[in-house]
C-alpha cells in the first residue's frame, strides 16, 4: 500500500512537472520559436541531404542492376584482339559455371520508317539476350537461333522506339529499312527506364549475325556472359582471366599462343590458339607496349597494352560493380548526413543558452517551489521535460521539413528517396540533444538554495 502511495504521488508530480514545462514553453514564444527552429532546421539538414544520398545510391544501383544479374561483361578494347563471335559458345563449354554468352556487335545504321528518315543504334546478339540481360518483353516474342544463323532481317524495339512508331500502338508485323534492307519488327522489349540498360529503350536489337553485316565486321567486339549465381560468377571472371592471359600470352606457365618454336599458328599441346586471332607478332606486341619500352622478353614487363595503358582485354563482373557503387554511395550518404548533424549540434547549443537563460529569469519561482515543498528531482524534471519539449517541436517540424524538401528536389530532376533510417537518426540525435544540453540547466535550477532564490525577489 505504502509503494501504491508512493507511486501515485511520484506521478502526480511528474504531471504537475509536465505542466509547469509546457507553460515555461508558452510563456516565451518567439524565444521557444527560435530554439525549435534551430533544431528543425537541423533535422531538415540531415533528412533531406540523406534523402537525397540515399537517391543517388539507388539510382546508380538500379542502373547497374539493369543491365542482369551475375552478368560477366568480356571487351576488347583494341580491334587486333576483337573475338570470332562463336567463341561465345566456346567459352560456355570451357568455363564452368558460365551459363549462356552472347556476342555483342554496336553499330548505327539509317533507318527509314515511312517518311521519316534518322540514324539509330543498334545493337547485334544471339537469341538468349534476353535471359542474359533478365530483359521481359512488352509484346510480341525475341529471335531465335535459326533467325540469328540465317541472318534474317527481323528487329526487337526498345520501348521508346516500339512506342514512338505508331504512337503507342502495338508496332509488331510492322516494316522498316536500315541502310536499305527491310526489317520486320517482331517484338518490343519491356521498360528499362531512362539511362538504364545503356539506354536500351532507344535502341534497335537485331541478331548479331544480321548486324556484322551492317557494320561490315567478321569480329565482336564485346561478349556478355551469365553465370548460375553470385558465386559461379566470380570463379567464371578467374576462369576467364587465366584464358585470355594465355590468349595474349601472359601466362608464362604455359608456352606463349601462337609462338612456339619461331612458327605461328599452333598453342599448347599443338591445339590451335584458342579462340580469335594468332598472338601479334614481336614487331606488333612492341607496337602496342608503347613508346620506350622494350619487346617483350628483353627486361620489360610481359604484358601488352594500349599505348594509353590500358588493358587490351577487360573482364568485368557486373555484381561487383553493383556492390561497389553500392558501398561508395553508402559512405557519400553517411558523409553528407554527418556534415548536416552539425546543425543539430547548434540547436542542441541553442537549447542549452535559452533553458540557461530560463533559469536565470526564473529563479524567483523556482524559490517558491522549493519553499512550499517542491524536490529537487521536481525541478529537474521540470527543466528537463522544457528542453525536450522544444526539441521533440523541432524533430517534429524538421522531419515534415526534410520530406517536403525532398520533394522540391524531386520536381528539379533530383533523385531523391525518402530514408527511414535517415528519419529515425535525425529525431533520435536531436532528442538526444535536447536532454543532453538541458541537463546543465536543470541541475542548476534544481540546485538553487531556496532562500537564496526568495532573497533575489
Amino acid at each position: 500500500m505504502i509503494q501504491k502511495n508512493h507511486f501515485y504521488s511520484f506521478f502526480i508530480r511528474f504531471l504537475f512537472a509536465a505542466k509547469m514545462a509546457w507553460h515555461g514553453v508558452l510563456a516565451h514564444p518567439m524565444r521557444s520559436a527560435l530554439t525549435i527552429l534551430g533544431v528543425a532546421i537541423g533535422v531538415t539538414s540531415v533528412v533531406s541531404l540523406m534523402g537525397i544520398g540515399e537517391g543517388a545510391r539507388q539510382a546508380v544501383v538500379a542502373q547497374f542492376r539493369s543491365l542482369g544479374s551475375n552478368v560477366i561483361a568480356i571487351k576488347a578494347n583494341d580491334p587486333s584482339v576483337e573475338f570470332k563471335p562463336e567463341e561465345a559458345e566456346d567459352l560456355v563449354e570451357r568455363v564452368e559455371g558460365l551459363e549462356m554468352a552472347t556476342p555483342v556487335v554496336n553499330t548505327k545504321a539509317v533507318m527509314r520508317w515511312r517518311r521519316a528518315r534518322g540514324t539509330v543504334n543498334i545493337i547485334g546478339v544471339n537469341n538468349e539476350f534476353p535471359l542474359i540481360r533478365d530483359h521481359a518483353l512488352a509484346s510480341g516474342h525475341f529471335f531465335t537461333k535459326w533467325h540469328v544463323l540465317q541472318r534474317s532481317p527481323v528487329a526487337v524495339l526498345g520501348y521508346n522506339m516500339g512506342y514512338g512508331l505508331l504512337g503507342g500502338r502495338n508496332p509488331v508485323g510492322q516494316t522498316f529499312t536500315l541502310n536499305g534492307e527491310t526489317f520486320r519488327i517482331i517484338g518490343v522489349l519491356a521498360p528499362k527506364g531512362p539511362g538504364k540498360a545503356e539506354d536500351i529503350d532507344d535502341k534497335i536489337v537485331i541478331p548479331y549475325t544480321t548486324a556484322l553485316k551492317i557494320a561490315g565486321k567478321k569480329k565482336v567486339g564485346e561478349i556478355w556472359g551469365k553465370a548460375n549465381s553470385t558465386q559461379d560468377a566470380d570463379l567464371a571472371v578467374v576462369q576467364l582471366g587465366r584464358i585470355y592471359k594465355r590468349k595474349l600470352g601472359l601466362d608464362q606457365s604455359a608456352p606463349t599462343p601462337g609462338i612456339i618454336g619461331g612458327e605461328e599458328g599452333e598453342g599448347a599441346e599443338g591445339n590451335p590458339v584458342y579462340g580469335g586471332p594468332m598472338m601479334p607478332s614481336k614487331a606488333r606486341m612492341i607496337r602496342m607496349a608503347g613508346p620506350g619500352m622494350s619487346p617483350p622478353g628483353e627486361g620489360q614487363s610481359q604484358k601488352p597494352v594500349i599505348p594509353g595503358g590500358e588493358d587490351l582485354i577487360t573482364i568485368t563482373n557486373l555484381n561487383q560493380l553493383v556492390e561497389e557503387a553500392d558501398q561508395a554511395n553508402r559512405i557519400m550518404t553517411l558523409l553528407l548526413g554527418g556534415i548536416a548533424a552539425v546543425s543539430l549540434l547548434v540547436g542542441g547549443l541553442g537549447i542549452m543558452n535559452i533553458m540557461l537563460v530560463s533559469v536565470t529569469e526564473r529563479t524567483e519561482e523556482i524559490g517558491v517551489r522549493r519553499a512550499i515543498g517542491a524536490k529537487q528531482s521536481d525541478l529537474l524534471i521540470q527543466f528537463l521535460l522544457e528542453a525536450l519539449y522544444v526539441s521533440a517541436i523541432g524533430a517534429i517540424a524538421g522531419t515534415a521539413g526534410g520530406i517536403w524538401g525532398l520533394n522540391v528536389f524531386a520536381r528539379y530532376g533530383f533523385d531523391t528517396a525518402i530514408s527511414f533510417q535517415a528519419i529515425k537518426i535525425a529525431v533520435v540525435v536531436a532528442l538526444t540533444s535536447g536532454l543532453l544540453f538541458g541537463i546543465y540547466p536543470a541541475l542548476i535550477a534544481s540546485t538553487v538554495p531556496p532562500i537564496e532564490a526568495l532573497r533575489r525577489q
